[in-house]
C-alpha cells in the first residue's frame, strides 16, 4: 500500500466504517493512498469512544507493515478558546483522549483546529444584537491563557520521542480566530513554549482563505520557509492538500478539488518541489476525496512526480 522511501507519500481522509482496520485501511487501500486520516470518534459530538484493542493492534500492525503513516483528526466542536466553561473542558478532554488513541492506534500525529475567541454568553445583549461589550484584546488574551493552560500539560507527556505529534491547524479566519494565517502561528507557538512536540498542519485552503498568497508563483515556496522561520524547520509535520471554491482572502473554509479552485495545481507542485516539506504527507479533505475513482489522488501523485523532474 504504501512506499516507506516516498518523499511524500499522499493520501485521504477516510471513513472508519466497519472499524480502522477493516474499514478505514481497507478503504484507503482502494483509494491508492499511502498515508491517511481519521476520526476515532463522532466529529461533531463529545463522546469518547474507547476503541476496539483487537481492530486497534490490527491497524498498527498493518500501518507497521505497510509504512502507512497514520493520522487523527480531533472533533470538529474542540475550542481551546471558547469562553465556555464547558466547552473548554470537554475540548482539553478529548484532545487527551484523542492524544490516548493515537498512542493505541499507532497514528503520527493528532491534528487540532486552533481555535477562536468567540463572545461569551454574558456578553450577549440579546439574541439579534450579538455586540461585544468586552474587550476584543482581552479576550483575546484570555483564549490564548486557556490554550496555554490546556495544551501544555498534555504536551508535557509526550516527551518520548515515538510519541504522537499535537498537530495545531490555522483556520480560515472566519470569526473570531486565534490563529489563522502563517504569521498568527508565531504567538500560538509561543504560548505553548515553542514546545518540540507542537507541529504543524498546514491545510491550503485555510490559510489561502486567510490571505495567503498560494496562487502566486512562489507564494507556496514563501509560506513553507516563514513556517521554518518561525517554528524551526521540523515543526511542519502534515499539509492538508486542499484547493479553495473562493479567492484568497475570503475567510471561508470551502474545500474544492485540486486545481478546480482558485488555488491552482501549481502551487502543489511548488510544495512538493519544496526543501521545508521533505517527509510531509499530503492528505485530502476535498470532495470526493474518500470515494473509490476520485481524481485527486491520482493528480496529486502525478503533480510530485512533475516536482522530481
Amino acid at each position: 500500500m504504501s512506499d516507506v522511501s516516498l518523499r511524500n507519500p499522499i493520501g485521504s481522509h477516510v471513513t472508519v466504517g466497519k472499524g480502522l482496520a477493516s474499514g478505514a485501511l481497507s478503504s484507503a487501500r482502494e483509494l491508492g493512498c499511502e498515508t491517511l486520516q481519521v476520526f476515532v470518534g463522532n466529529p461533531r459530538g463529545w463522546k469518547q469512544s474507547p476503541g476496539n484493542p483487537a481492530e486497534d493492534a490490527k491497524f498498527r500492525a498493518s500501518c507497521e507493515d505497510s509504512g502507512t503513516r497514520a493520522f487523527i483528526h480531533s472533533p470538529y466542536l474542540v475550542n481551546l478558546g471558547s469562553p465556555t466553561g464547558a466547552t473548554y473542558e470537554k475540548s482539553v478532554a478529548t484532545v487527551a483522549h484523542n492524544l490516548l488513541r493515537a498512542v493505541e492506534i499507532g497514528a503520527e500525529g493528532v491534528v487540532v483546529h486552533t481555535g477562536s475567541f468567540v463572545t461569551p454568553p454574558s456578553d450577549l445583549s440579546g439574541p439579534s444584537d450579538p455586540s461585544d461589550r468586552s474587550d476584543p484584546d482581552d479576550r483575546y488574551a484570555a483564549a490564548m491563557r486557556q490554550v496555554r493552560e490546556g495544551l501544555l500539560p498534555l504536551l508535557g507527556t509526550l516527551e518520548d520521542e515515538s510519541a504522537p505529534w499535537l498537530l495545531l491547524e490555522p483556520t480560515a479566519g472566519q470569526g473570531r480566530s486565534l490563529c489563522a494565517g502563517v504569521e498568527d502561528l508565531e504567538p500560538y507557538l509561543a504560548a505553548l513554549d515553542f514546545h518540540p512536540k507542537a507541529g504543524i498542519c498546514l491545510d491550503t485552503c485555510h490559510v489561502f482563505a486567510a490571505g495567503e498568497p498560494l496562487d502566486e508563483k512562489g507564494g507556496a515556496g514563501r509560506a513553507v520557509d516563514r513556517i521554518a522561520k518561525i517554528g524551526g524547520p521540523d515543526r511542519l509535520r502534515l499539509i492538508h492538500a486542499n484547493d479553495s471554491m473562493d479567492v484568497r482572502g475570503a475567510f471561508k473554509d470551502r474545500h474544492q478539488n485540486i486545481g478546480a479552485g482558485y488555488i491552482g495545481e501549481d502551487a502543489f507542485t511548488e510544495l512538493f518541489a519544496h526543501p521545508g516539506t521533505d517527509g510531509v504527507p499530503f492528505v485530502l479533505e476535498t470532495p470526493g476525496s474518500r470515494d473509490v475513482g476520485n481524481a485527486d489522488v491520482a493528480l496529486l501523485k502525478e503533480l510530485r512526480s512533475r516536482a522530481e523532474d
